[in-house]
């Protein structure tokens, strides 16, 4: 009987047609007959499908360990037990325990209405007698495997949104100033954001670079799609690559389960990555590598992915410098800084200082339920007067502390202590011709972001003048 069986499966799989089949994918199957096994792999490899076989049961736990899989095919009766399916169900609770996402089509050759119900209702995909009908085998796995894609991507569009509703949630998304400085990042922003270029974002911390990047993707074409923010800074170099690109399930002691990377999740949205300049030369060849090739491949599989990305980066580190020192690859920069914006530093947007203090005073009374209206003018005078090293962000924590320690309705010059420090930090008061120069070139540098042939075209130098200048004080 084996043999009429075994020869059945030969002949149908020889003469059947290749059928049109969408979906192709990777499937374990288990069964403790090798002609079976054999059969089924012919006729699935021949529709493009990637089979994995295996006669023991007792290694599913290391196949599930050491790989993921589309779908997966369970036999129910195995030597110890040939009719009751007992085996079956008990290798499917586990596989479910493991995975409650894996896709199970179980077979048997000694099945009924009544463990067909039971294996579905404990699990199972499907249910499929032996000896089968190849097109309805395929047609069957075709379909799970959409299945288990739309699992995947359910649970990829869940890590999505809530990685978007925790962004959304900041305060602050929205760029506030009418200062000249400010309008030339407006008008910046304007030219680029309807266009795929990538943008490098230069300027000190505390400006606003995160806010410029989400002001040119909720501009852009991409505005319906993911924005994904990355501070490279905070990254590990062992977890670089998994942070990025993803890993899979066991690629790691910690890794429980499959997860996308940043630029996966930032497909066909935009990909933002903050303080780039902190990168190793070694992390800046990988991530150079990905933007190249537009691929990535998750840590434990050989298997690449295309990704459609928008790309923003940003950092306050002197980029070109760092080039000639170095420390930052060109071909690297070559490719992130298509169109360079420069964030001017809050001293020199002190127009935008009273629309910035109201703003985040109406955010913070709400916040600590104060009923504070107003700054006084003398308040907005001392708070234009000093020179915000820490910038924007320095002046968003002045205003939240000055709203959670007034007594009145309106806050007071005396609600805002600033250290002495803080003044001395850009103080030009010296006549002494080094210190002057070198106030300049600070500035002309903090103006430039960091750009050195800006910063040198704005102090009347070379390039090669200004890095001497910088060796001499420093800097």
């Amino acid at each position: 009987m084996a043999v009429n069986r075994t020869a059945w499966f030969f002949l149908n799989t020889i003469h059947l047609n290749l059928i049109d089949v969408n979906e192709s994918g990777k499937i374990l199957m288990i069964d403790d007959d090798e002609d079976v096994l054999l059969a089924a792999k012919i006729l699935l490899k021949k529709n493009n499908h990637q089979v994995i076989i295996e006669k023991n049961p007792n290694k599913i736990p290391f196949l599930l360990n050491n790989d993921t899989y589309d779908v997966i095919l369970l036999d129910m009766n195995f030597s110890k037990d040939t009719t009751s399916g007992k085996e079956g169900f008990e290798w499917l609770k586990q596989i479910r325990e493991r995975d409650p996402r894996a896709v199970v089509i179980m077979i048997t050759a000694f099945g009924d209405v009544e463990m067909a119900v039971r294996a579905l209702k404990e699990g199972a995909t499907d249910f499929i007698l032996k000896p089968w009908q190849n097109e309805k085998l395929v047609a069957t796995i075709s379909t799970a495997i959409k299945l288990k894609k739309s699992y995947l991507e359910v649970d990829k569009l869940r890590k999505a949104k809530q990685m978007l509703e925790e962004q959304i949630s900041q305060p602050f998304r929205d760029l506030i100033g009418k200062s000249s400085a400010l309008k030339e990042v407006f008008a910046l922003i304007d030219k680029v954001a309807k266009t795929d270029a990538n943008v490098l974002i230069l300027g000190e911390n505390g400006t606003g670079k995160e806010l410029v990047a989400r002001a040119i993707h909720q501009n852009s074409l991409r505005k319906d799609n993911s924005f994904v923010a990355v501070d490279m800074g905070a990254i590990t170099e062992t977890l670089f690559e998994s942070e990025l690109f993803g890993h899979k399930k066991g690629a790691f002691t910690d890794a429980r389960e499959d997860r996308p990377g940043r630029f996966e999740l930032a497909n066909k949205g935009t990909l933002f990555l903050d303080e780039i300049g902190n990168l190793s030369m070694s992390l800046q060849s990988k991530l150079l590598s990905a933007l190249q090739s537009r691929q990535v491949t998750r840590v434990g599989s050989n298997q690449a992915m295309e990704v459609d990305i928008r790309l923003i980066c940003a950092t306050n580190m002197p980029l070109h410098q760092m080039v000639q020192e170095g420390k930052f690859r060109q071909d690297l920069l070559y490719r992130i800084n298509t169109v360079e914006i420069n964030i001017p530093p809050l001293c020199d947007r002190i127009d935008d200082i009273s629309l910035l203090a109201e703003h985040f005073l109406n955010f913070y009374a709400r916040k600590y339920h104060k009923e504070i209206i107003s700054v006084s003018p003398e308040a907005i005078n001392k708070l234009k007067k000093y020179p915000w090293p820490g910038n924007v962000r320095e002046l968003q924590h002045a205003i939240e502390r000055a709203v959670i320690m007034a007594d009145s309705n309106m806050l007071q010059e005396s609600d805002f202590l600033f250290s002495k420090k803080g003044y001395e930090s850009s103080s030009t008061d010296s006549l002494n011709l080094d210190e002057v120069e070198k106030q300049a070139v600070i500035k002309a540098i903090q103006l430039h972001g960091g750009n050195i042939s800006k910063a040198a075209d704005e102090l009347g130098l070379t390039r090669a003048s200004l890095y001497r200048r910088m060796e001499k004080y420093g800097l």
